[in-house]
């Protein structure tokens, strides 16, 4: 798995699915609150005036040249919860995003958020 410092560098390079087709391009990880550790990426799909970011999980993703290859396919993740190109996921939200991909979902301890923008 990369590391969190390791991931920023590929901001705005390609992002692939599981067959290396092109959803879009990576704008942000998403980090585990619990662990500090690479969750989610967000990534910019749609028409230039019509953008909007949506999350993907980072687990069994690899990096090849010049991209970021997913584990799911990209009908999948175009299908996720978006945020606008200027937002940020509501805590109330978190949980549509990991049950979009069947993953499971708690706050933390004290209620708190699950995922925090790197």
């Amino acid at each position: 798995m990369f590391q969190a410092g390791d991931i920023r560098e590929w901001r705005r390079h390609d992002v692939v699915d599981i067959e290396g087709h092109k959803i879009g391009t990576l704008e942000s990880i998403y980090v585990d609150t619990a662990t500090d550790r690479p969750a989610f990426a967000t990534v910019t799909v749609g028409l230039p005036t019509r953008r909007r970011l949506v999350f993907v999980p980072l687990a069994g993703a690899t990096v090849g040249p010049s991209y970021l290859k997913v584990a799911h396919p990209r009908s999948r993740v175009r299908r996720a919860p978006a945020i606008g190109i200027d937002g940020e996921l509501p805590a109330e939200d978190e949980e549509a995003v990991f049950r979009h991909y069947a993953m499971s979902y708690a706050p933390g301890a004290g209620g708190e958020r699950r995922l925090a923008r790197r």
